[in-house]
């Protein structure tokens, strides 16, 4: 396994939120992460697919042409 696991805190940070934000997304069971005993990873391969499923991509404006 070659993907790095991430703490809550660093995932956090990776995201510019509090902690509270990646434990309630394990809580909620919307992202993927790993038991360590008692301690909880999350995959970085997991932040990544949090993050691309939550861009959202700018609108194309047309001026002059009404739709």
């Amino acid at each position: 396994m070659s993907a790095r696991l991430l703490t809550v805190a660093q995932v956090a940070e990776l995201l510019g939120t509090t902690v509270r934000f990646p434990r309630r997304l394990i809580e909620e069971r919307r992202i993927t992460f790993v038991k360590v005993g008692r301690h909880v990873r999350i995959p970085e391969p997991a932040i990544e697919a949090y993050i691309a499923k939550h861009t959202v991509q700018p609108v194309e404006r047309r001026y002059g042409k009404v739709a």
